[in-house]
Protein backbone atom coordinates (compact mmCIF):
# COMPACT_ATOMS: atom_id res chain seq x y z
CA UNK A 1 0.00 0.00 0.00
CA UNK A 2 1.18 3.40 -0.71
CA UNK A 3 -1.54 5.06 1.50
CA UNK A 4 -5.05 4.45 2.92
CA UNK A 5 -8.38 6.33 3.43
CA UNK A 6 -9.80 6.86 6.76
CA UNK A 7 -13.67 7.04 6.67
CA UNK A 8 -16.00 7.53 9.81
CA UNK A 9 -19.84 6.13 10.43
CA UNK A 10 -20.41 9.73 11.14
CA UNK A 11 -18.41 13.25 11.95
CA UNK A 12 -17.09 13.34 15.35
CA UNK A 13 -16.64 9.63 15.50
CA UNK A 14 -12.45 9.91 15.82
CA UNK A 15 -11.17 10.02 12.83
CA UNK A 16 -8.24 12.22 13.27
CA UNK A 17 -7.60 10.73 16.54
CA UNK A 18 -7.19 7.46 13.98
CA UNK A 19 -5.32 8.71 11.33
CA UNK A 20 -2.60 10.20 14.12
CA UNK A 21 -2.29 6.89 15.65
CA UNK A 22 -1.45 5.58 12.49
CA UNK A 23 0.84 7.54 11.91
CA UNK A 24 2.35 7.30 14.74
CA UNK A 25 2.19 3.08 14.64
CA UNK A 26 3.88 3.17 11.23
CA UNK A 27 6.93 5.39 12.97
CA UNK A 28 6.96 3.12 15.14
CA UNK A 29 7.85 0.43 13.25
CA UNK A 30 10.17 2.47 10.89
CA UNK A 31 7.58 3.14 8.60
CA UNK A 32 8.16 6.89 7.80
CA UNK A 33 4.17 8.67 7.42
CA UNK A 34 2.46 11.20 6.53
CA UNK A 35 -1.13 12.50 6.91
CA UNK A 36 -3.57 14.25 4.76
CA UNK A 37 -6.82 16.41 5.45
CA UNK A 38 -7.90 17.05 2.08
CA UNK A 39 -10.87 19.66 3.07
CA UNK A 40 -10.81 20.63 7.07
CA UNK A 41 -13.42 23.26 7.67
CA UNK A 42 -13.60 25.25 11.17
CA UNK A 43 -10.28 27.06 10.33
CA UNK A 44 -8.75 29.65 12.37
CA UNK A 45 -7.49 32.72 10.79
CA UNK A 46 -3.63 33.43 12.19
CA UNK A 47 -0.54 34.73 11.07
CA UNK A 48 0.32 32.04 8.57
CA UNK A 49 -3.12 31.91 7.11
CA UNK A 50 -6.03 29.69 8.01
CA UNK A 51 -5.16 26.75 9.85
CA UNK A 52 -7.17 23.76 11.02
CA UNK A 53 -6.78 22.06 14.39
CA UNK A 54 -7.34 18.33 13.26
CA UNK A 55 -4.89 18.96 10.02
CA UNK A 56 -2.09 20.04 12.83
CA UNK A 57 -2.72 17.46 14.78
CA UNK A 58 -1.43 14.85 11.46
CA UNK A 59 1.13 17.23 10.62
CA UNK A 60 3.04 16.98 14.22
CA UNK A 61 2.55 13.36 13.53
CA UNK A 62 3.85 12.94 10.48
CA UNK A 63 7.23 11.69 10.10
CA UNK A 64 8.78 13.95 7.80
CA UNK A 65 6.85 17.28 8.64
CA UNK A 66 5.56 18.59 5.28
CA UNK A 67 4.40 21.78 4.63
CA UNK A 68 0.79 22.67 6.07
CA UNK A 69 -0.38 23.29 2.54
CA UNK A 70 0.07 20.15 1.36
CA UNK A 71 -1.78 18.82 4.53
CA UNK A 72 -4.44 20.76 3.92
CA UNK A 73 -4.94 22.14 0.57
CA UNK A 74 -8.32 23.54 1.16
CA UNK A 75 -8.59 25.36 4.60
CA UNK A 76 -12.24 26.68 5.45
CA UNK A 77 -13.51 29.01 7.61
CA UNK A 78 -17.02 28.02 7.92
CA UNK A 79 -17.84 24.63 10.09
CA UNK A 80 -20.32 23.58 8.00
CA UNK A 81 -20.81 20.29 5.27
CA UNK A 82 -17.78 20.33 2.65
CA UNK A 83 -20.03 21.54 0.02
CA UNK A 84 -21.96 24.47 1.76
CA UNK A 85 -18.42 26.12 3.36
CA UNK A 86 -16.63 25.48 0.10
CA UNK A 87 -19.40 27.40 -1.80
CA UNK A 88 -19.57 30.13 0.95
CA UNK A 89 -15.91 30.69 0.76
CA UNK A 90 -16.25 30.91 -3.10
CA UNK A 91 -13.75 28.03 -3.62
CA UNK A 92 -14.08 25.24 -5.99
CA UNK A 93 -12.88 21.83 -4.72
CA UNK A 94 -10.94 20.33 -7.34
CA UNK A 95 -9.01 16.49 -7.58
CA UNK A 96 -5.93 17.60 -9.86
CA UNK A 97 -5.01 19.93 -6.27
CA UNK A 98 -5.60 16.94 -4.08
CA UNK A 99 -3.98 14.76 -6.14
CA UNK A 100 -0.64 17.00 -6.52
CA UNK A 101 -0.54 17.15 -2.69
CA UNK A 102 -1.08 13.66 -2.14
CA UNK A 103 1.96 13.05 -4.88
CA UNK A 104 4.32 15.55 -3.09
CA UNK A 105 3.45 13.87 0.31
CA UNK A 106 4.06 11.00 -1.03
CA UNK A 107 7.79 11.47 -2.78
CA UNK A 108 8.80 12.38 0.64
CA UNK A 109 7.63 9.24 2.63
CA UNK A 110 6.13 6.99 0.39
CA UNK A 111 2.97 6.14 2.71
CA UNK A 112 0.27 8.82 3.37
CA UNK A 113 -2.94 8.59 5.49
CA UNK A 114 -6.04 10.50 3.90
CA UNK A 115 -8.35 11.06 6.50
CA UNK A 116 -11.93 11.69 4.66
CA UNK A 117 -14.54 14.35 5.61
CA UNK A 118 -17.28 13.32 7.95
CA UNK A 119 -18.93 9.88 6.60
CA UNK A 120 -18.26 8.43 3.69
CA UNK A 121 -21.17 9.43 1.87
CA UNK A 122 -20.59 12.81 2.93
CA UNK A 123 -19.76 15.35 -0.99
CA UNK A 124 -16.84 17.13 -1.23
CA UNK A 125 -18.36 18.86 -3.46
CA UNK A 126 -21.27 19.41 -5.34
CA UNK A 127 -20.08 17.08 -8.56
CA UNK A 128 -17.49 15.44 -6.22
CA UNK A 129 -17.95 12.27 -4.10
CA UNK A 130 -15.02 10.96 -1.36
CA UNK A 131 -15.19 8.04 -3.82
CA UNK A 132 -13.89 9.99 -6.79
CA UNK A 133 -10.67 10.96 -4.81
CA UNK A 134 -10.28 6.91 -3.58
CA UNK A 135 -10.31 5.97 -6.88
CA UNK A 136 -8.05 8.43 -8.21
CA UNK A 137 -5.39 7.85 -5.59
CA UNK A 138 -5.82 4.09 -5.49
CA UNK A 139 -5.69 3.48 -2.12
CA UNK A 140 -7.78 1.57 0.44
CA UNK A 141 -10.17 2.15 2.80
CA UNK A 142 -10.19 2.19 6.32
CA UNK A 143 -13.54 2.44 8.82
CA UNK A 144 -13.41 4.34 12.02
CA UNK A 145 -16.61 3.52 13.82
CA UNK A 146 -18.06 5.60 16.76
CA UNK A 147 -18.83 3.52 19.72
CA UNK A 148 -21.99 5.11 20.66
CA UNK A 149 -25.66 4.15 20.67
CA UNK A 150 -26.45 3.13 17.05
CA UNK A 151 -23.22 1.71 15.83
CA UNK A 152 -24.11 -1.41 14.80
CA UNK A 153 -26.56 0.04 12.42
CA UNK A 154 -24.32 2.93 11.05
CA UNK A 155 -21.16 0.75 10.74
CA UNK A 156 -23.00 -2.23 8.46
CA UNK A 157 -24.38 0.32 6.37
CA UNK A 158 -21.47 2.12 5.63
CA UNK A 159 -19.44 -0.70 5.30
CA UNK A 160 -21.81 -1.76 2.50
CA UNK A 161 -21.77 1.49 0.88
CA UNK A 162 -18.10 1.46 0.53
CA UNK A 163 -18.71 -1.89 -1.37
CA UNK A 164 -21.44 -0.79 -3.13
CA UNK A 165 -19.39 1.56 -4.49
CA UNK A 166 -16.45 -0.47 -5.22
CA UNK A 167 -14.20 0.32 -3.11
CA UNK A 168 -11.80 -1.49 -1.19
CA UNK A 169 -12.78 -2.19 2.76
CA UNK A 170 -9.07 -3.55 4.87
CA UNK A 171 -10.13 -2.70 8.18
CA UNK A 172 -11.76 -0.87 11.07
CA UNK A 173 -11.23 0.74 14.01
CA UNK A 174 -13.30 0.87 16.98
CA UNK A 175 -13.41 4.32 18.56
CA UNK A 176 -14.87 4.78 21.99
CA UNK A 177 -16.21 8.21 21.78
CA UNK A 178 -19.08 7.71 24.44
CA UNK A 179 -17.86 6.77 27.93
CA UNK A 180 -21.04 6.17 29.17
CA UNK A 181 -22.02 3.53 26.51
CA UNK A 182 -23.66 0.96 27.74
CA UNK A 183 -22.74 -2.96 26.49
CA UNK A 184 -19.31 -1.68 24.48
CA UNK A 185 -17.91 -5.09 24.84
CA UNK A 186 -21.16 -6.48 23.82
CA UNK A 187 -21.47 -3.88 20.59
CA UNK A 188 -18.13 -4.62 19.33
CA UNK A 189 -17.99 -7.92 19.61
CA UNK A 190 -21.27 -7.78 17.52
CA UNK A 191 -19.60 -5.96 14.96
CA UNK A 192 -16.34 -8.06 14.88
CA UNK A 193 -18.96 -10.67 13.86
CA UNK A 194 -20.35 -8.97 11.08
CA UNK A 195 -18.26 -6.67 9.47
CA UNK A 196 -16.38 -8.77 7.01
CA UNK A 197 -12.08 -7.21 7.45
CA UNK A 198 -10.00 -7.24 10.84
CA UNK A 199 -10.48 -4.82 13.18
CA UNK A 200 -7.19 -3.04 13.85
CA UNK A 201 -7.45 -1.98 17.35
CA UNK A 202 -9.58 -0.34 19.78
CA UNK A 203 -9.40 3.41 21.00
CA UNK A 204 -10.07 4.19 24.16
CA UNK A 205 -11.82 7.30 25.14
CA UNK A 206 -9.54 10.55 25.98
CA UNK A 207 -10.21 13.90 26.46
CA UNK A 208 -6.62 14.50 25.59
CA UNK A 209 -5.66 11.99 22.89
CA UNK A 210 -2.16 11.38 22.75
CA UNK A 211 -1.71 9.71 19.37
CA UNK A 212 1.83 7.96 20.47
CA UNK A 213 -0.25 6.05 23.58
CA UNK A 214 -3.00 5.30 21.53
CA UNK A 215 -0.94 4.20 18.44
CA UNK A 216 -0.20 0.85 20.81
CA UNK A 217 -3.41 0.22 20.43
CA UNK A 218 -3.61 -0.37 16.74
CA UNK A 219 -2.33 -3.18 14.69
CA UNK A 220 -1.97 -2.96 11.61
CA UNK A 221 -0.68 -4.48 8.38
CA UNK A 222 2.99 -2.97 7.74
CA UNK A 223 2.32 -0.28 5.31
CA UNK A 224 5.57 -1.35 3.40
CA UNK A 225 4.52 -4.87 2.64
Amino acid sequence: MSGMFITGTDTGVGKTMASAALLQRSRARGVPAVGLTPLARGCELGPEGWRNQDALALLAASTPRPSYSDVNPYALELPLAPEIAARRAGVEVRLEVLEAAYNRLHDQSKFVVVEGVGGWLAPLSASLEQLDLVRLLHVPVVLVVGMRLGCINHARLTARAIAADGARLVGWIASHVDPDMQCQDENFEILRARLDVPCWGRLPHSTEPDPQSLGAHLAIPNPAQ
